[in-house]
């Protein structure tokens, strides 16, 4: 399928597919949409949120927050590289694991312009390191963010219980409808540590309803520029997870 490479409204970058009249991220703004779907609503949300996050101590008596991270839809990287960039801002480890069933080639990534756009130019050999890694294994890309990488569909996703968050950000049920259906969230949810989230940018009432159906509880949000909401999804949990 043809791609081509585009600017968003926040001068950010983006992949447009003309074939299906789809963005990997949103026209209105590729950053904006990022920061505030899936680390204002997603990461910072689960920060606050003291039995969502495994505490270790270390031994000079501190102690080190680590995340757990799944990305449905690893596409471009931008999702990854601002996590990374917030794990360093936040003083937390991120374990991130990225599923994308059709990678972005290098040619590509070459032409976006996060670095840049996100004034963090010394940072652009990280960005890079993020598509360079090999698939299927676990990368240290900073001492603050690993990355583990699967080319695979996400219906073939497996584990129980494994993820404190999770960023859905598979293209939209318009071009992908079965991307959004009960079996894949039941997946999502099984996935899911107890208390648990699932945040995306998208705010469709048949989306809604699968997440629920499935044994989610799902909240609506204010949505990015450009969306008037967003959802997000949380786990239930009888006792705090570790």
């Amino acid at each position: 399928m043809k791609r081509e490479v585009v600017i968003t409204g926040d001068g950010s970058s983006t992949i447009h597919l003309p074939d299906w009249d789809e963005q990997y991220h949103s026209k209105h703004g590729a950053i904006q949409e990022a920061y505030h779907v899936f680390i204002k609503h997603g990461l910072h949300h689960i920060g606050h949120s003291e039995y969502n996050v495994k505490y270790d101590r270390q031994t000079d008596g501190t102690e080190r927050v680590e995340i757990s991270i799944l990305e449905i839809g690893f596409g471009t990287g931008l999702n990854a590289f601002i996590t990374l960039l917030e794990a360093e801002n936040l003083d937390i480890c991120a374990n991130y694991h990225g599923v994308e069933g059709y990678p972005v080639h290098m040619d590509e990534i070459e032409q976006l312009n996060y670095p840049t756009e996100l004034k963090c130019l010394d940072k652009t050999s990280l960005f890079k390191r993020l598509h360079e890694v090999s698939w299927d294994e676990k990368h240290a890309i900073t001492s603050k963010f690993s990355l583990t990488k699967q080319q695979i569909l996400f219906s073939e996703i497996e584990g129980q219980q494994v993820y404190h968050l999770i960023y859905f950000d598979a293209f939209g049920a318009r071009v992908q409808p079965e991307l959004w259906t009960e079996p894949i969230f039941q997946k999502m949810f099984d996935a899911l540590k107890p208390s648990g989230v699932l945040v995306t940018y998208s705010a469709k009432g048949s989306v809604r309803r699968a997440m629920e159906a499935v044994g989610f509880r799902v909240e609506r949000l204010p949505g990015p520029p450009g969306k008037r909401e967003m959802l997000r999804a949380t786990k239930g949990s009888e006792t705090p997870s570790t």
